[in-house]
């Protein structure tokens, strides 16, 4: 049996946290040496096409962690409805009463009602939050988060600021380390949604990043749409597909720094990758620990025979642009292994010059593929071993292939066996066995008790006692000494512990059978067992006390429902968003309610650009302020969607400098920005926008606090905003609420620059481009999605179709809703103005009379329409997302 691992925290490692999309994969994790896996039930988690768990197979998977010293951590990390917090709570309540380590959140909403309920059970903020900055990490602190998994694009020297600035609040910090990267920022990605209604926010996500686009450019019309397009040749069609990420090689650079935990990516992955990746992790972080460590190109090559497209160190490690992009191919790459120089069509054998050592077997898969001709790959699985002499590679191949072809190794028997093995360690011989220190006591009488502490983990002991019936007899010739009794107890093989240290009281005169010890010895273990995985269960008591807590809270939550609440607005305001001053005019012209002006985003202080754009956006401001101040109408300063610490840094002096003028009013879309903007200037009224994914009545009531208004989710269908509405007037909340009825649905932020390569960054662009010229991404069916990237670089991509609600004014008018919204950025004054007139007419119409309102706006609809950028859509307001295909 192997020597027991010394604890990690005493070797200053982070914790190795892997994915197990089912059971297999849990037990491949765990016999990989994994310190926690993260799992997830068939609701309510983020991968809802990995297998997942059933209830007894969660309840098993948990027990099974525990007695191999591994933690377990749950997924409830999709924005949930209101008509699903009822199960949500049960769910949460269940999890709390398997003794699971703790659960990922993502929705705010379920965060509250996890502490209201469950307050014993650790939260971690999921990467869906779209934590980025030192204040979103402090709010999630303030939440009662324990732990924060943050953005995938921050670099590491960020991710060491924010845990300096996070210290004293004594959150923990996780970052991804391997596996697929998502193209936007997680938690702001709508475009599965927008496109067939399967969002990523609700588990769902169909991967429209990995679908082959071309970059389109035409001159915008007087709407700001363009009359024509031109194609814009780029290297690959892939325009949104990253590269996956492995950080091995700067493994110890990770460990050096504050984190807690470092993650592999990989639920809907197959055991055998599981497997694989966690043990080349694991390997790598005992060599650290041990200061033997160095990299390996065979442990390269495993990881990338497991699964890759590409790999890349990811922003963590300042990889961008065509060192973070796979643009050329979104799937399995393989490992290149060598070039075609030779094809004999008689014969059909192949001769490979090898670009690394590698030796083929049968069972292995091959991928012949050109760059040239990306479409004609072949590939196949060998059937026969190929004959290696004097440096090349020979083999028989079933079908054509072409001088210059490059050979990738798609699949590896001999990996595949290897991870086969790992996933068939008997449990006794894992990594994780469990210190047992043992006393035992044999009484003159011959009665015996055996007393132990077990080392449970995370600073945690278990006390186990078993008073056992085997009887000692008084020895008539050779009496058991110490050393034997010993030797029989220490056979602790099969079962999860490690013997540390052992006592005994025993006056050497006693005899017993060592068939006896051993009974005595199995009968402590078992007991020591179920002790162990008891030790982490709440008690009845406590279980107990968190249902009565949440049928406290269902009966509240049940009057909401129940309340009828605003039947309709007194008055249904009109807010414009706006990126240039001519919107802006346009819009106060035409007689709206509010501005929200969001010139480009400010680049922090190291870039170039940074006090021109500076200057810029003060002048924008002030423009617009000014013309605001004359209307008599609040000019809200819209912050960027994201805002990572430098940018903050720079933002943050310039909205006192303008609050001093009059600017009083900010839209942020996270709570981290919120919390920032409280934090300097406190008398600041604070707007959400889309952001912040505000998917029911308990979001809300979380952020009325630090809120005027917040803007609820597109995702929502009419009466699922309906729903949430009369929940939050039924108590007392003075938030009010806003809902976007015209523009097009941001669908993604991203860290990339999509333009970058041909156009945004290069003065010596060969390509004529204007501030207002317009870019899309064109899908194989013909749909234009636009892009645009901002001050900071980013691509912002927007849905191909336009929402439309202008003849459903008269039902939203009746939900209660405080205001609503066009978004006219990337438009035109002339929309602008033409827009809100028309919205403004709809509004009028519906207060008039609601009987038949619906009707007479129909020739609103069409004037709308005739001004909108690919067509109309009621987006999700009519029918709502596509529900999960599991119950």
């Amino acid at each position: 049996m192997p020597q027991p691992i010394p604890h990690q925290k005493e070797q200053n490692i982070p914790e190795l946290l892997a994915p197990a999309g089912s059971p297999l994969a849990l037990r491949a994790a765990i016999a990989a040496g994994a310190d926690a896996v993260y799992v997830g039930g068939k609701r309510f988690g983020a991968r809802n096409y990995a297998q997942n768990f059933t209830a007894h197979e969660l309840e098993d998977a948990v027990s099974y962690a525990h007695t191999h010293g591994v933690r377990v951590y749950a997924t409830v990390n999709t924005l949930v409805h209101d008509r699903e917090l009822a199960d949500a709570a049960e769910y949460l309540i269940w999890l709390y009463s398997t003794g699971i380590d703790a659960v990922l959140v993502q929705d705010i909403g379920v965060a509250s009602l996890a502490r209201t309920i469950v307050p014993e059970l650790p939260l971690h903020a999921s990467t869906q939050m779209t934590i980025h900055n030192t204040e979103g990490v402090l709010f999630a602190a303030d939440q009662g988060f324990a732990r924060v998994v943050l953005s995938r694009e921050l670099s590491l020297a960020e991710v060491k600021d924010i845990a300096r600035e996070t210290a004293k609040s004594g959150i923990g910090l996780e970052v991804f380390v391997h596996g697929a990267l998502c193209y936007s920022y997680s938690g702001q990605c709508l475009l599965s949604s927008v496109i067939g209604g399967r969002s990523g926010n609700r588990g769902m996500c169909a991967q429209p990043c990995r679908k082959p686009y071309v970059l389109v450019s035409g001159e915008p019309d007087v709407y700001g749409r363009p009359a024509t397009l031109r194609e814009i040749p780029l290297p690959g069609r892939y325009l949104l597909s990253p590269k996956d990420l492995c950080t091995l090689q700067n493994l110890d650079r990770l460990v050096q720094s504050p984190l807690i935990s470092l993650k592999i990516e990989g639920r809907m992955k197959s055991p055998e990758y599981v497997a694989t990746v966690v043990s080349v992790y694991r390997k790598a972080l005992d060599a650290i620990a041990s200061g033997t460590w160095t990299p390996e190109d065979a442990d390269m090559q495993d990881l990338a025979l497991a699964f890759n497209r590409g790999f890349t160190c990811g922003y963590l490690f300042g990889d961008h642009d065509m060192t973070l992009m796979g643009r050329d191919q979104p799937d399995n790459r393989g490992l290149l292994i060598g070039e075609v120089t030779g094809f004999d069509k008689r014969s059909r054998e192949v001769t490979i010059q090898p670009a690394i050592h590698t030796q083929l077997s049968p069972g292995d898969g091959l991928l012949f593929r050109n760059p040239d001709f990306p479409d004609k790959e072949y590939g196949f699985t060998l059937n026969t071993r190929p004959r290696h002499k004097n440096g090349v590679i020979r083999l028989a191949v079933p079908g054509t292939v072409r001088r210059g072809d490059f050979v990738y190794l798609t699949s590896s028997a001999d990996l595949t066996r290897r991870a086969h093995r790992i996933i068939a360690t008997p449990p006794f011989v894992l990594r994780h066995p469990i210190p047992l220190d043992l006393s035992v006591r044999i009484s003159g009488e011959g009665r015996s008790t055996l007393e132990g502490e077990i080392e449970a983990g995370m600073g945690d002991r278990v006390r186990v006692t078993c008073t056992s019936d085997v009887r000692f007899s008084p020895a008539s010739t050779r009496p058991l000494t110490i050393e034997q009794i010993t030797t029989q107890l220490k056979k602790t093989g099969g079962t999860p512990f490690a013997l540390r240290n052992i006592t005994i009281d025993y006056d050497g005169k006693m005899f017993a059978p060592l068939s006896e010890l051993n009974r005595m010895r199995r009968e402590f273990l078992a007991l020591a067992q179920e002790e162990l995985i008891s030790s982490f269960r709440p008690s009845r008591e406590d279980v107990g006390q968190a249902r009565s807590q949440w049928a406290t809270a269902a009966y509240g939550m049940k009057k909401r429902r129940m309340t009828t609440g605003n039947s309709r607005s007194e008055k249904l305001e009109l807010s414009v968003y706006a990126d240039s001053v001519g919107i802006a005019m346009g819009a106060v012209g035409a007689g709206c309610d509010r501005i929200y002006f969001e010139p480009d985003s400010i680049p922090d202080a190291c870039s170039c650009r940074s006090m021109n754009t500076i200057a810029s956006v003060k002048d924008q401001l002030r423009s617009v302020l000014a013309i605001c101040t004359k209307a008599g109408i609040p000019l809200v300063w819209k912050l960027p969607r994201i805002l990572r610490d430098p940018e903050l840094a720079t933002i943050l002096p310039i909205l006192s400098e303008l609050y001093d003028e009059g600017l009083a009013d900010c839209m942020v879309e996270s709570p981290g920005a919120a919390n920032a903007v409280k934090r300097t200037l406190p008398d600041m009224k604070i707007f959400g926008s889309a952001g912040l994914n505000i998917f029911n009545h308990l979001a809300v009531r979380t952020l009325a606090s630090r809120f005027y208004l917040l803007t609820i989710s597109p995702e929502l269908s009419g009466a699922e905003i309906r729903d949430l509405i009369r929940r939050t007037r039924a108590d007392p909340c003075d938030t009010c609420l806003e809902l976007m009825v015209q523009g097009c649905t941001e669908a993604m932020v991203s860290e990339d620059c999509i333009l970058q390569p041909l156009l945004a960054c290069k003065k010596d662009s060969p390509q004529k481009v204007t501030s207002r010229s317009f870019f899309g991404i064109r899908d194989s069916t013909g749909r234009t999605f636009p892009v645009r990237t901002d001050g900071s670089c980013r691509t912002h991509v927007f849905n191909a179709a336009e929402t439309c609600l202008i003849d459903h004014i008269p039902s939203v008018a009746q939900m209660g809703i405080d205001s609503v919204a066009i978004d006219a950025r990337g438009r035109t004054k002339a929309y602008a103005e033409e827009m809100l007139c028309i919205y403004r007419k709809a509004i009028l119409e519906a207060q008039r009379d609601i009987t038949g309102a619906k009707e007479r706006l129909i020739p609103l609809k069409k004037q709308a329409q005739e001004m909108a950028l690919g067509g109309i859509t009621g987006s999700h307001f009519i029918k709502g997302l596509k529900k999960s295909h599991i119950p």
